[in-house]
């Protein structure tokens, strides 16, 4: 197997986004990347939940967290007999598949097919393990080459010496623009929104764009507004942690209001992403709210006075009139024919 993350980032190495090994499934900490590059080491599917809903790992690696977290299921419970091991991988897969609401389709997609290979394995006298670790691999190695399709329109969309703003942290396509950049030898100049509570457009997309040579500035949240009237943003582009059939988004909370304002000075905004045929409209849309305490404080410091409250939804929608285009593997549509992507024929991305 050719690996579909040479020349990616540090971040999107395989084995940086989440591994199993051994009985244990270690996940970078993303929460505190790049002022260190730690792991977590989880031994329990269970703690791989935790990991996901604390955010260690995020946009797409929960995607191959539980898909690891499969494998680790598998070493849980491989001296039970078979019977057992199925009932458990069961329970696994559905509750890996629920580790965060709104991308639940997605993570249900890949503990759903990889239970059924496990299921298979042992029916045939293999192992478990091996099964869900094999169909995690092969998942991401597709999941690359299939987001390279689409960093291939994305960059495609980009006149040479373009400026690019970019909203958190949208995984396998930060790397797939950069390899689609060099491959045209095309120079971008790339702006980072930081992206709080957790400042994954600073601390993780931006990282990605500095290593691989790119011209690259974070601006903080409300700076938005500013660079965009100054006239320093060509194109706005994120990724999509939902995209509806209707041409509705979900993605990080902070995604409309900066497609608002690039709106309003006539900037494009260009969504990335495979359209989630499984949900027709919005209404589909289950949106997550998170503990208020991560607005209170940052990088464990407690921000504000005993008594203050917040709020922490962690998305938003964007609706398609405010969408220039989305990009898929299939090309580019505008987000109101997204049954012309329907028509093209499904593929298992996930």
């Amino acid at each position: 197997m050719i690996r579909q993350d040479e020349g990616m980032p540090f971040l999107l190495n395989f084995e940086n986004v989440a591994w199993y090994e051994n009985g244990q499934v270690r996940i970078l900490d993303r929460r505190i990347f790049p002022m260190e590059k730690k792991f977590v080491y989880c031994s329990d599917y269970h703690e791989i939940i935790k990991a996901i809903q604390e955010m260690v790992t995020q946009s797409a690696g929960p995607y191959t967290a539980v898909g690891m977290g499969m494998a680790l299921a598998a070493y849980q419970c491989k001296d039970k007999n078979q019977r057992e091991q199925i009932d458990f991988l069961t329970k696994a897969a559905k509750e890996l598949g629920n580790a965060r609401p709104t991308t639940a389709n997605r993570y249900f997609a890949i503990t759903s097919r990889t239970l059924a290979k496990q299921i298979e394995a042992l029916k045939n006298g293999k192992s478990a393990i091996s099964a869900a670790f094999d169909d995690t691999l092969d998942s991401l190695n597709r999941r690359y080459f299939t987001m390279q399709k689409v960093g291939n329109y994305l960059v495609d969309q980009f006149p040479n010496n373009s400026s690019i703003l970019t909203q958190c942290y949208g995984e396998t396509i930060i790397g797939a623009i950069i390899r689609a950049a060099h491959a045209s030898n095309k120079d971008l100049k790339i702006f980072n929104a930081e992206t709080r509570p957790f400042m994954q457009g600073a601390r993780l997309t931006s990282s990605c764009f500095q290593e691989a040579g790119f011209d690259t500035t974070v601006i903080t949240d409300n700076m938005t507004n500013f660079v965009l009237e100054n006239g320093d943003i060509d194109f706005y582009t994120s990724a999509a942690d939902t995209i509806a059939m209707d041409g509705h988004i979900a993605n990080k909370i902070g995604t409309k209001q900066i497609a608002i304002l690039a709106n309003r000075v006539g900037v494009p905004y260009f969504v990335t992403g495979i359209p989630d045929q499984d949900k027709k409209n919005k209404d589909a849309i289950k949106m997550e709210f998170r503990d208020p305490k991560q607005v209170l404080e940052f990088s464990g410091i407690k921000t504000t006075l005993e008594g203050v409250k917040a709020i922490y939804p962690s998305f938003d929608i964007t609706s398609p009139e405010l969408i220039g285009a989305i990009v898929t593997d299939k090309g580019v549509f505008s987000p109101y024919s997204l049954e012309d992507y329907k028509e093209l024929g499904g593929e298992d991305f996930y």
